[in-house]
């Protein structure tokens, strides 16, 4: 027999086999209890929403030139189960639900045919259809959110500051997804006094139709060199508010400035998108997903400590929410 009789020397040696045995299921057991578990794990969803709207149709209309159409064509999707719709006037929604049995590296490739195959027959859609609107982002799960506070600073600025700190952690290994939260979309207001506009004789539609010529984008034209080409381009656009207080609106034999007629302001889009509070206070803030490994989170938390902050008392970043894995 070549080696060791394993089997002769367990039976020789029956205690410290019995203690070997305990000491590792002991070992085995509080071990388990303290291994690091995925808090908010990646899922993989095999379902997407594909909507579309049109404005003034019945539910007969929308159902039969558009939820028929778009399920006609979601049916040549691969590994496809089912296909779930609810119309109602004007607007359908489709469920596609994959087979469970589907592999997730195929999924992003299945919707990507989805999306190649809508956007071919979306011209077979009648005409005034919104859409149709593809959403297959359902398994992102964010384990990281900082929020950013700016005492003294305009929301403005700190939106600047926080796409900044967001370029910057994008650059990390294996962070691919940031998403900003509570940022909200800046307008430009305009705002007519319907009784002055009467009492001068200036028509609103004229008003408007100046405004658009003046900040509308055209090529200009260009200038053929021996060995250049050099490109002419229309001053005048619209920078901020000001200038648009400075057009110049023409009324028969009468001239009037903008800032004289109408109050120009800037603002936040009303109705406002989701804001995002902390203590009260509406910061600024991202979340990214918590789909990597906690190593990749670790260095995204290192050089979160690392930003800039200029001066240090009016911008602070705090972590709201940190799960990458629990332990």
């Amino acid at each position: 027999m070549i080696g060791p009789n394993l089997s002769e020397w367990a039976l020789k040696k029956r205690s410290l086999v019995v203690f070997l045995m305990i000491l590792a299921v002991v070992a085995g057991v509080m071990s388990f209890f303290k291994l690091g578990r995925g808090e908010d794990p990646a899922i993989t969803t095999r379902t997407m929403v594909v909507a579309a709207g049109w404005p003034g149709a019945t539910v007969d209309e929308t159902m039969k030139q558009v939820t028929e159409r778009l399920e006609r064509t979601l049916q040549e999707t691969d590994y496809l189960d089912r296909l779930r719709s609810y119309t109602i006037a004007g607007q359908t929604t489709i469920f596609v639900d994959l087979k469970q049995s589907t592999p997730p590296h195929k999924i992003p490739d299945i919707w990507y045919q989805v999306r190649k195959n809508i956007g071919d027959m979306r011209h077979t859609l009648p005409q005034g259809v919104l859409g149709p609107f593809l959403n297959d982002d359902f398994g992102d799960t964010f384990g990281i959110i900082y929020a950013f506070t700016a005492d003294g600073f305009s929301f403005r600025e700190l939106r600047d500051y926080v796409e900044a700190a967001r370029s910057r952690l994008l650059q990390v290994p294996d962070v691919s997804k940031i998403e900003v939260l509570g940022a909200q979309d800046e307008q430009i207001y305009i705002e007519f006094s319907m009784e002055r506009l009467a009492g001068l004789r200036l028509n609103l539609n004229q008003i408007v139709a100046t405004l658009q010529a003046q900040n509308l984008v055209r090529p200009a034209g260009t200038m053929q060199g021996e060995q250049e080409r050099v490109f002419l381009r229309v001053t005048g656009a619209f920078d901020n508010e000001r200038d648009i207080e400075a057009v110049n609106i023409v009324a028969g034999e009468r001239i009037f400035r903008l800032g004289d007629i109408a109050k120009v302001r800037r603002g936040f889009t009303d109705p406002p998108q989701p804001m995002f509070r902390v203590n009260g206070n509406r910061p600024s803030a991202w979340r990214s997903p918590c789909a990597t490994p906690a190593t990749s989170w670790r260095s995204a938390r290192t050089c979160a400590r690392r930003w800039p902050r200029s001066p240090p008392t009016c911008r602070s970043a705090s972590s709201r929410c940190w799960s990458p894995t629990r332990r």
